[in-house]
């Protein structure tokens, strides 16, 4: 467990990868529903070493397991901003799937909401991350409602094994399944309760990149297009091969996409 004296940038960041050295720029990553930290570790051995990756370390769950839930979108985006800002003094970019991309896209517009402007260009690094990379999840106002914050424990554990997602092998333990069944009702809870809110678009400056696995029962071309709406900045989409958790397969494949696009932007900082 982490000691209550840690500082709010280690208690909400895992670093993925251990190299020394000074960081060209950090690229953080946003868990899914029920998701952890530990989530993105197989990434370490994939970035170049002059980028470094952290993950946020959501609430109620493994070295924060005695940690509260977040009991909103808007509370959890609102600490991890608060946690984020002192890494803000290398170029970030955000990569958030599921849950995970709107967790990233809400940290990413209040950051960008207290920027300082910059005509015709994105924000510089200690304002804005300069890259948004989100997966697995709809735009704003293309978001399906399941209610499965509510379901009973059978539905929502063979919600999850459906899903493909990464929880699954623990509900055959007993002890297992009680500690991440309450973890996965409270996210579903949290995405549902900001589903049903519609956020809407906000205007940010940045470029984002969005990604989807073709055969996602919840997502389809049309949703991940709605992503668009948020930015007067460059905007791509592409699909993967998969289901929800397309990126176990492919994450080769996702993090070089990733990083190829995070170059041009990095090299022409220093120009």
């Amino acid at each position: 467990m982490l000691s209550e004296n840690v500082a709010p940038a280690d208690r909400w960041f895992r670093r993925i990868t251990t190299w020394g050295g000074s960081p060209r720029a950090r690229l953080i990553c946003f868990p899914h529903a029920g998701g952890t930290a530990s989530y993105f570790r197989g990434w370490s051995r994939l970035v170049p070493s002059d980028i470094e990756v952290l993950a946020v370390r959501y609430p109620g769950r493994e070295d924060r397991l005695m940690d509260p839930f977040a009991e909103s979108m808007e509370e959890l985006a609102d600490d991890v901003l608060s946690a984020v800002r002192p890494l803000l003094d290398r170029p970030v970019a955000f990569f958030g799937h599921s849950m995970g991309a709107s967790v990233a896209y809400e940290v990413a517009a209040r950051l960008h909401a207290t920027a300082r402007p910059h005509a015709e260009r994105a924000p510089l690094h200690g304002t804005a991350p300069m890259a948004l990379f989100l997966s697995g999840r709809a735009g704003p106002g293309h978001e399906r409602t399941r209610n499965l914050g509510e379901a009973d424990d059978q539905e929502l554990m063979d919600e999850v094994i459906g899903m493909g997602g990464t929880q699954a092998h623990a509900f055959a333990d007993p002890e297992l399944r009680d500690l991440v069944l309450p973890v996965i009702r409270s996210d579903f809870r949290l995405v549902e309760r900001y589903g049903r809110k519609s956020p809407g678009s906000r205007a940010l400056n940045i470029p984002v990149h969005a990604y989807y696995g073709d055969d996602d029962t919840y997502l389809d071309a049309q949703a991940i297009e709605a992503w668009a709406a948020v930015t007067s900045g460059p905007f791509a989409a592409r699909s993967f091969t998969g289901g929800h958790f397309y990126l176990a397969r492919h994450a080769e494949e996702l993090v070089g996409d990733v990083v190829g696009s995070l170059r041009p932007l990095l090299d022409r900082r220093v120009r």
